[in-house]
């Protein structure tokens, strides 16, 4: 079958981010300067991004959701724990279906959602313990949306009570890219054999692309402890936000074959400089523990946990950035762009690492401009 690129995709861009071992999004810290901590001042930037209105709910009462994409105009939400696909009509939800064999336990559940022509794409950690991909054909009409019967795209990507990935989205050239977690197996994260510690990259049916790095494997890039967000700008480069472990979390351009480190290296290395890709920018976990990204124009939005923030980072110089709405919404988990101009956040406070406020979890509307 022919596809053709959904005219409207959520990319949520991977940056990479660093946490403890025991607790690799951490809990809810309360708000601090609006400057990112670490190797970098994130109050400088190449162009200033400011609020330019007053953020607005869109619907609130959520379960502990983890990513939102549209279809076409139907803004879709997965919720880890309940394994519900929900569909945001006016300022209610209702639920288009829900996923067999979700079995939610620590950071695992109904995770990534991507949309493609007339499916919908699910990462979500099953009964047997590992991670897979599935998808269902979209039925009915924006309002009202269903779905047909699950079809397998990948199965047998290892999962634990942490640091399952989760994030999918489809690049520009059309194919589908996976994140995965180390699934508290580190060695794992360098073995090419492993799906483990990788994005992988397969055709939108789960064929391996003939022009993947190595022939057969579903592997793009390695060497990843946790990739949480995944996005594109308009020249094609791939961004990622990644989880570290206790000192650097990290935004890495994603270069094909790129082997990123982990678990010898995180955050910058002078050591295995030449071996090992250093990210372009790398935060305190304390500030960051980034999940979910968008780009929108010529900036990278990426969602914040533990630092509960969205960060605005410039294509052009992504050694830099600006923090907005730092601690005003709690725990961020994913961030995307909206057909009107405006960006949709989504919250995470009621997973049980956040201080839910009444009405959470909710998706909050916002609008940004240059300054």
């Amino acid at each position: 079958m022919t596809h053709r690129l959904a005219a409207l995709v959520l990319a949520g861009a991977v940056l990479f981010v660093g946490c403890s071992a025991s607790d690799n999004d951490g809990p809810a810290q309360s708000a601090g300067s609006s400057e990112s901590s670490g190797s970098v001042d994130s109050s400088q930037t190449s162009a200033s991004i400011a609020p330019a209105d007053e953020p607005a709910d869109v619907v609130t009462g959520l379960d502990a959701p983890w990513s939102i994409v549209f279809a076409g105009d139907a803004p879709l939400i997965s919720e880890r724990d309940s394994g519900n696909i929900l569909e945001v009509v006016g300022d209610r939800t209702r639920v288009v279906g829900a996923v067999a064999d979700v079995a939610p336990a620590g950071e695992g559940g109904l995770l990534g959602l991507a949309v493609r022509e007339e499916f919908l794409y699910v990462y979500f950690t099953s009964d047997d313990g590992d991670n897979r991909v599935v998808r269902y054909r979209l039925t009915g009409i924006t309002g009202s949306l269903g779905i047909g019967p699950v079809e397998p795209v990948l199965a047998g990507i290892p999962g634990g009570r942490t640091h399952n990935g989760g994030r999918i989205a489809f690049g520009p050239d059309g194919m589908l890219y996976i994140s995965t977690g180390d699934a508290q197996d580190r060695p794992k994260a360098q073995d090419p054999a492993s799906l483990s510690g990788k994005i992988l990259r397969i055709t939108p049916d789960g064929d391996v692309p003939a022009d993947n790095p190595t022939a057969g494997s579903p592997m793009w890039s390695l060497g990843h402890r946790n990739v949480q967000g995944i996005a594109w700008a308009d020249d094609g480069t791939m961004f990622s936000s990644e989880y570290g472990q206790d000192t650097w979390d990290e935004l890495n351009v994603i270069r094909k074959g790129g082997n990123y480190g982990w678990p010898r290296v995180e955050g910058k290395s002078e050591q295995f400089d030449s071996i090992y890709i250093d990210p372009v920018q790398q935060w305190s976990p304390d500030d960051a523990s980034p999940s979910g990204m968008t780009i929108a124009g010529d900036t990278i939005y990426i969602a914040n946990l533990r630092g509960e923030r969205i960060r605005a980072v410039p294509v052009a110089a992504p050694e830099t950035g600006r923090d907005l709405f730092v601690g005003e919404f709690g725990r961020v988990r994913d961030v995307t762009d909206a057909r009107d101009g405006s960006l949709w956040l989504l919250t995470n406070n009621t997973d049980g690492r956040g201080d839910a406020r009444v009405g959470d979890d909710r998706i909050k509307r916002v609008t940004v401009q240059s300054v």
